[in-house]
């Protein structure tokens, strides 16, 4: 017999299961505008519980970055014990790669980011072009969506994917959270990519790096004592089920309208289905 997801009031219900927490960002924490409601506070009780927290995003900027973002949120740093992104994760792929082309020159990207954001690249023997005529590989860091239709990343990208160069993409959200509310991610700047006829390498939820990661920094906790908690099902569910550790779906973020149907739709075409869902990240029942 099959079980579907058991409904929570609060993370009170299933504390004692688990050792280990990784914590999406956007949609469980904060959405666009700031933080939701409590995240903070239920963030702080979750540690003080003694548990490990590892916030998990699929954002294209550097853990650091990110660190001092959701600070600057008022969310407490003694809260997590890391905030493992998956710029985090390129970068040091790139960092092992050490850089260097074959001739012994620097590399040239084109690095495809958000308000002029060159963290992805910072530190690293790299050189940006804005061309895709003369690049080496692509970084896929981040999209502007908000503010540009898709078409308007073709101009850049066809040339690199005619000539086959690779691509590496940072952030596969196909829906990122914006102030105005939903527009495209990054990975929908890789579909394109792929539609022009380049190849993608993904980083980031659901795929399998990000994981590794993690579970390197969190030593013998055993899977089943690791819960992973997002509002996304084809990133943060299926990259659970993927990594083999258990998940909470939250009701907040990108499916907060999606009704109960919709839900089961997409846990069958991503075959994925959470252990818990939860109205909202909270200690308790409000």
């Amino acid at each position: 017999m099959t079980y579907g997801p058991l409904t929570i009031s609060g993370l009170d219900e299933i504390i004692d299961r688990f050792d280990a927490f990784l914590i999406d960002q956007f949609g469980v924490l904060r959405d666009g505008k700031g933080p939701y409601p409590h995240a903070a506070d239920t963030l702080l009780r979750l540690k003080q519980a003694g548990k490990t927290i590892i916030i998990l995003s699929n954002s294209g900027k550097r853990s650091a970055e990110n660190d001092r973002r959701l600070a600057a949120l008022g969310f407490d740093p003694k809260s997590w014990d890391w905030f493992l992104t998956s710029g985090e994760v390129a970068w040091r792929i790139l960092e092992k790669e050490s850089g260097q082309g074959t001739s012994g020159v620097a590399r040239k990207c084109l690095l495809i980011s958000r308000d002029g954001d060159t963290s992805p690249l910072d530190g690293l023997d790299l050189t940006r072009t804005d061309s895709g005529e003369d690049a080496d590989f692509v970084l896929l860091a981040a999209s502007e969506g908000d503010v540009h239709p898709l078409s308007f990343y073709e101009t850049p990208l066809a040339p690199a994917a005619v000539r086959g160069v690779p691509c590496l993409c940072t952030n596969p959200d196909k829906i990122m959270l914006t102030k105005n509310g939903t527009a495209f991610g990054a990975g929908r700047i890789a579909e394109l990519y792929e539609k022009l006829g380049g190849t993608v390498r993904w980083i980031g939820k659901p795929f399998p790096d990000i994981y590794a990661t993690a579970r390197e920094f969190l030593g013998d906790v055993s899977p089943e004592r690791i819960c992973c908690i997002g509002d996304s099902i084809e990133h943060d569910i299926a990259g659970a089920a993927g990594a083999g550790l258990k998940s909470l779906l939250v009701t907040t973020g990108i499916l907060e309208t999606a009704s109960d149907a919709e839900r089961q739709a997409l846990f069958t075409e991503h075959g994925a289905t959470p252990d818990f869902i939860l109205p909202a990240f909270v200690w308790s029942e409000i």
